[in-house]
């Protein structure tokens, strides 16, 4: 028996810990009509091909489509005809929308805010267009723990992101299923099957404090090369005991 390779090996490991969120967090469910955020990028196509995988088994049975949003004002760009190969050669539906925004318009968001917003906004109108009851995102286990971070340091707020979230205006929930998927290994799958890089020409994208919270958790696994992991259980192991309770102030305004 051949000795699998390093691609094939990769792509286990993917996916044995996406169908560990999948089960941890009930993220699919029998009858689930899902649409795939589609960005272009390694992660959101990491995503697709395995939901694409996940579509095929009987129990539960999902369905799948994808969506890729276009911003007209940024040149932040996919290659559209890379994305519909890739789409078809799955047997996935793919639309393409487009939309944009002035960041001149609400100076108290910041252009990134404003920019993922509008996106999501039109994915969740193209979700209830095409009766989808799931929204899928391909958020990476370090883009929750970046997220906490930068949270922590400049919100004061011990928060994140959600596995699984229920939407209050609308009745279509947000998954994410690559949440226990390290972003290095998504990189190097990434690398080997050749997925091509986006075009990336954003002017706001060194305005952004994520690129900073790469680094610190880059800076943390030196000092502990188990940081990434502890960082992530440290989200559902809060010792409420040891930590400061809520203020006068603070109870009442709840």
């Amino acid at each position: 028996m051949p000795k699998p390779t390093e691609k094939e090996t990769l792509l286990k490991q993917i996916r044995t810990r996406f169908n560990k969120a999948s089960k941890e967090y009930a993220l699919l469910q029998d009858g689930d009509n899902i649409l795939i955020g589609l960005s272009g990028g390694k992660d959101s196509l990491m995503l697709l091909q395995l939901l694409s995988e996940r579509s095929r088994i009987y129990k539960p049975s999902i369905k799948i489509k994808a969506a890729h949003v276009q911003m007209s004002n940024i040149p932040y760009k996919s290659n559209i005809n890379f994305l519909q190969e890739f789409c078809d050669n799955l047997s996935v539906e793919l639309i393409v929308a487009s939309t944009g925004f002035d960041a001149s318009t609400d100076t108290r968001k910041s252009p990134c805010f404003l920019c993922s917003w509008n996106r999501r906004k039109a994915l969740f109108t193209i979700a209830q267009e095409s009766g989808c009851n799931k929204i899928a995102l391909g958020h990476n286990m370090d883009d929750f723990i970046e997220t906490m971070l930068m949270n922590i340091t400049f919100q004061g707020a011990f928060s994140a992101m959600a596995p699984l979230m229920q939407m209050r205006k609308f009745p279509i929930s947000v998954i994410r299923p690559l949440c226990l998927v390290n972003e290095n290994d998504i990189a190097r799958y990434a690398q080997l099957a050749q997925y091509p890089p986006q075009t990336k020409n954003c002017p706001y994208e060194r305005s952004s404090n994520r690129q900073q919270m790469k680094e610190l958790l880059a800076q943390l696994e030196e000092l502990n090369p188990e940081a990434r992991y502890n960082l992530w259980s440290s989200m559902s192991n809060i010792q409420s005991e040891l930590l400061p309770p809520p203020t006068i102030k603070k109870q009442k305004t709840e």
